[in-house]
């Protein structure tokens, strides 16, 4: 009697499966490796494992390029749609007890990640011990967001409004954002109290939000007044903005949060304080899809928490 070898768990072709699609959407087998945390030669195994339970060749690869066979166009979506059952499935029967587990990868501002949302996420990370977080701080043009499935990103942290149909946009705040400058620019002279005083003194821009003029808005009267600038320094960094307004480079526009020590210590001063830049919304935005895994939805949970009510950052 031959003594056939057993046929693989489920859980093993549900792995199978999730790394096929995987390489499929990060386009190569390394790309997948590195979203998922393990080795290119542990994808290709997985992959050719599920080639074989299957008996069909779902990648055509090369050297230079992979793509699709015939077979694999037309397990992928079917594959994506087996994953998304068994999440739900897994979820469901959980109920209570359906805990996050696993790597989340998130992108966010410098601006915010190196302070804000730290304790948040910290909080999240002491709550869920079997989780772990990458946690990518970009600072790009303002509409910039993620290829969240090139790059195996499952949700951003962006400032600036979120007009992509295809995500889910959740707004956790505003940011209100004022003029500030060093004393030394003043000396003796008045610190200005209009807008319009603040023409002729030397600038910093903010690449990602303003470069050639700013508009300020009196928070009394809703009165607003156009600043035209030309910048001494452009920058795409708020730090090196903050450290280049300190220093008496020119003057700027900010974050309110991240300048309240400066200000309480008279490092920096807050200028024509009637007025202020339109505030920025921040949002948490990710793909929208049938099935949210535990560990979304927590980590969702856990930012709305660091902002209640939407209040300003």
């Amino acid at each position: 009697m031959t003594n056939r070898p057993a046929p693989p768990a489920s859980a093993d072709r549900i792995e199978w499966m999730q790394t096929f699609v995987r390489i499929v959407e990060a386009g190569s087998l390394s790309a997948a490796a590195a979203q998922m945390g393990t080795t290119q030669p542990t994808v290709s195994r997985r992959l050719q494992a599920l080639e074989r339970a299957l008996g069909v060749r779902l990648l055509q690869r090369s050297t230079h390029a992979m793509k699709l066979t015939e077979d694999g166009e037309r397990c992928f979506d079917r594959a994506k749609d087996l994953i998304v059952g068994w999440n739900a499935f897994e979820a469901e029967a959980r109920g209570a007890e359906d805990r996050p587990e696993g790597r989340l990868r998130v992108v966010a501002p410098h601006v915010f990640g190196q302070q804000l949302l730290v304790g948040p996420l910290a909080a999240y990370l002491h709550r869920y011990p079997q989780m772990s977080v990458e946690w990518l701080l970009h600072d790009g043009p303002q509409d910039r967001t993620p290829d969240f499935i090139a790059e195996g990103v499952d949700c951003a942290i962006r400032v600036g409004e979120v007009t992509d149909p295809a995500l889910v946009a959740i707004r956790l705040s505003e940011v209100p954002r004022i003029v500030i400058g060093a004393p030394s620019l003043f000396q003796d002279a008045p610190l200005p109290v209009h807008a319009r005083d603040l023409e002729a003194l030397p600038w910093l821009s903010a690449r990602n939000f303003y470069r050639t003029e700013v508009v300020l808005a009196h928070e009394a009267t809703g009165e607003t007044h156009r600043v035209p600038i030309r910048p001494r320094m452009t920058t795409d960094s708020h730090y090196a903005l903050r450290s280049a307004a300190m220093l008496g480079v020119g003057i700027g526009v900010l974050s309110a949060w991240m300048l309240a020590e400066d200000l309480a210590a008279g490092r920096l001063l807050h200028l024509a304080p009637q007025w202020q830049a339109a505030p920025a919304p921040v949002y948490l935005a990710y793909p929208y899809a049938r099935f949210y895994p535990a560990k979304l939805r927590r980590f969702v949970e856990a930012m709305r928490t660091a902002f209640p009510a939407g209040q300003p950052a």
